[in-house]
């Protein structure tokens, strides 16, 4: 029996962790979001890269704000995605600039906002494994805009993710973004891509 194509495979794992990340409590959430943003926060190599790349949060997903927040505390700049499908660009963000409803519903900086490219990638996920493999939504606007980023100068990339997205293996295509670190509220994980 054939096995179905990673983009079928993929699609399935999208729905199951989906339903375990949407499953997760407010109040767990909210904490989770601190947690992780403390993990982050002590990363000797994320210390002193700046600019920094971000999404506003949708849907279920780790909300990287209290991130966000203090890394500009601490100096470093952060940039909000914009989807210009299907391609992301990255714009200058500070706490209470107005966002503007953009591509899929998401939350974004105004095109007035300096542009900038990130050193460094909050990344959004659905599912992900140890060896960094990442599931998104399917449209792959994250995996254009980190192989875009690299090939101007190299990118850290950091996947944030509840402990319940992870699973075995994440069928890997070859337009794929490996992740370098995968943070969690329950532990940092080194990629073995990494």
């Amino acid at each position: 029996m054939q096995s179905p194509p990673p983009s079928a495979l993929k699609e399935r794992l999208r729905g199951e962790v989906f339903a375990r990340r949407d499953a997760l409590d407010g109040a767990f959430r909210e904490d989770a979001a601190h947690r992780i943003a403390r993990r982050a926060l002590a990363l000797s190599e994320f210390r002193d890269i700046t600019p920094v790349g971000a999404y506003w949060p949708i849907r279920s997903e780790v909300d990287p704000r209290p991130l966000m927040e203090a890394l500009i505390a601490r100096g470093q700049d952060v940039a909000l995605s914009q989807i210009l499908h299907p391609h992301l660009s990255w714009r200058l963000w500070r706490p209470g600039d107005v966002l503007v409803k953009g591509g899929f519903g998401v939350r974004e900086p105004g095109p007035d906002a300096p542009e900038i490219f990130p050193k460094a990638l909050l990344v959004p996920l659905v599912a992900f494994d140890r060896r960094g493999g990442r599931i998104g939504y399917g449209k792959g606007h994250f995996d254009r805009a980190i192989a875009a980023l690299e090939a101007q100068h190299p990118v850290l990339t950091i996947g944030l993710a509840y402990a319940v997205q992870e699973i075995d293996d994440v069928p890997v295509e070859p337009h794929d973004r490996l992740l370098d670190i995968i943070i969690t509220e329950a532990e940092l994980v080194r990629t073995t891509s990494a």
